[in-house]
């Protein structure tokens, strides 16, 4: 990638946008049939374009293309290296347009700049060609019969897909989700959040003109109950593939239990904890790690870590280079390439955020700084997804009641064990229930390796890996009987 622009380059490169204002069916921009909407810069509060809205009608569209494709198998039946250069010419696409994607992200999602362009464009790139170069890499099975008989089994694509993204990490999660879909054969329609609707739309157009045919990826954008549950109700959608909060994904489970028992899989909140045992060293590395865990993307990210656990005995030195880490992350406009926190998504989020600090009123808009608070372990702000730049800090007396504090949480996504001790470490990431624990950094590890939750906080597969290409297959067996007719009846 290469170096970052200037502010006012940026600004420049803003002015000269032509956004995306249609849903993307059947391999064309196509106006939808639902009620236009306004998608609006956070950080400005200015409307960047009036973008026309799917409905009932529009998902019914784009699950007869995407069916009609599956069954032609022009892609679901195309030999997987093909898919995989498909998807190759992708990621070149979006390499070729990654500036004007990474300014499209950061206008409609208030993320900073440098974010988008040295960590979300390049991690979506990334995910994508990973799961291309995979998907011809993947064997099938043969199971353990005696000579009589062959079993074989076998990964076969789903069908259609609906992709449900939220708008903290819109191009990251779009790749989430369409690299491993797409490389497995399946239909993909991605509904994004109707706050940033459009770098999805872009890219769908990029994988058109990569080859990707006509109803394999479609976009609709709209709300809720416009476009996300028609596709969680409608009977030829095979599976449905959520990221958001964990009571709409709930809702998803309602949606399929009520229609044809659609697939779910679900990744949702987080109330994340960095435990600080005693004996942890560097607390300038701890400080780092947690200052970034906690307030990269504002805290819009389900992530992130929301509470530090922390020893009384390295409280006080830990907290002193927290402070001081803080003060170089800077807050402001997020075309500017200084900035490390931009806005947050909207006035509403805003209004939500303050709410838990206590503030009704505010001169800083939709800029929320950065907050270090000391909580009880019970206090609603430890227990609550936030889901902004707050940081709750809990003293704990013992090494065991950190864990016991990490634990006592209705989510489990990811957590982080700083300690010296090497069995320490692993006892605490054995003890943590969370799908990821971390140990003397913050992570949620990297394409190769599964990503969701315990409890809450997931439900029903895997993001990242090869594992995420299990959640878009169906497993067939196939039994050979391999028995001379001449020999006899080997039935019973």
């Amino acid at each position: 990638m290469s170096d970052l622009l200037t502010h006012a380059e940026y600004l420049a490169l803003a002015q000269e946008m032509d956004f995306p204002r249609t849903a993307f069916i059947d391999g064309a921009y196509r106006p939808g049939r639902g009620a236009p909407f306004a998608t609006i810069n956070p950080a400005t509060g200015q409307e960047l374009a009036q973008i026309t809205g799917c409905n009932a009608d529009d998902v019914d569209l784009a699950v007869e293309k995407a069916r009609g494709a599956f069954a032609q198998g022009h892609w679901a039946k195309l030999h997987p290296s093909d898919r995989k250069d498909t998807l190759i010419r992708l990621c070149k696409l979006i390499t070729r347009n990654r500036r004007e994607l990474a300014v499209m992200e950061s206008l409609e999602s208030g993320k900073p700049i440098r974010d988008c362009e040295i960590i979300d464009v390049p991690e979506t790139i990334h995910c994508i060609k990973w799961h291309a170069e995979a998907v011809d890499k993947i064997y099938d099975q043969a199971g353990p019969t005696g000579d009589d008989a062959l079993s074989l089994i076998v990964r076969e694509p789903i069908g259609v897909v609906a992709a449900v993204l939220p708008w903290n990490f819109p191009l990251m999660m779009l790749a989430w989700k369409i690299g491993p879909a797409l490389a497995a054969g399946c239909s993909v329609i991605v509904k994004p959040a109707e706050q940033t609707s459009m770098t999805a739309l872009r890219v769908a157009e990029l994988a058109h003109e990569a080859g990707v045919p006509r109803g394999v990826l479609q976009v609709l954008p709209g709300d809720g109950p416009s476009v996300g549950e028609p596709l969680g109700r409608h009977m030829d959608v095979d599976m449905v593939s959520f990221t958001g909060s964990t009571e709409t994904g709930k809702r998803f489970l309602r949606y399929a239990a009520d229609s044809n028992l659609k697939k779910v899989v679900l990744e949702c909140g987080g109330k994340n904890p960095a435990v600080v045992f005693d004996d942890a060293e560097n607390l300038d590395h701890v400080a780092e790690h947690v200052v970034n865990a906690a307030f990269w993307n504002a805290g819009q990210n389900c992530s992130a870590t929301a509470r530090l656990i922390v020893h009384k005995d390295v409280k006080a030195p830990l907290m002193d280079r927290i402070h001081a880490r803080l003060r170089d992350w800077k807050l402001g406009d997020p075309l500017d390439p200084a900035n490390h926190i931009g806005a947050l998504i909207d006035a509403e989020h805003c209004r939500k955020v303050r709410s838990y600090l206590g503030e009704t009123d505010s001169d800083d808009g939709p800029f929320v700084p950065p907050r270090v608070i000391e909580v009880d372990a019970r206090d609603a702000r430890a227990r609550d997804e936030i889901f902004g730049p707050v940081l709750c800090v809990i003293e704990v007396a013992s090494n065991d009641e950190a864990i016991a504090v990490a634990n006592d949480t209705d989510y489990g996504l990811a957590a982080s064990v700083f300690t010296a001790s090497t069995r320490r470490a692993i006892r605490a990431a054995r003890d943590i229930a969370a799908g990821t624990v971390t140990v003397n950094c913050y992570g949620e590890g990297d394409i190769s390796t599964p990503f969701g939750g315990y409890k809450q906080s997931g439900f029903g597969g895997r993001d990242n890996g090869i594992h995420a290409h299990d959640q878009f297959t169906e497993l067939k067996t196939i039994w050979i009987d391999l028995t001379d007719p001449a020999e006899g009846d080997n039935i019973g």
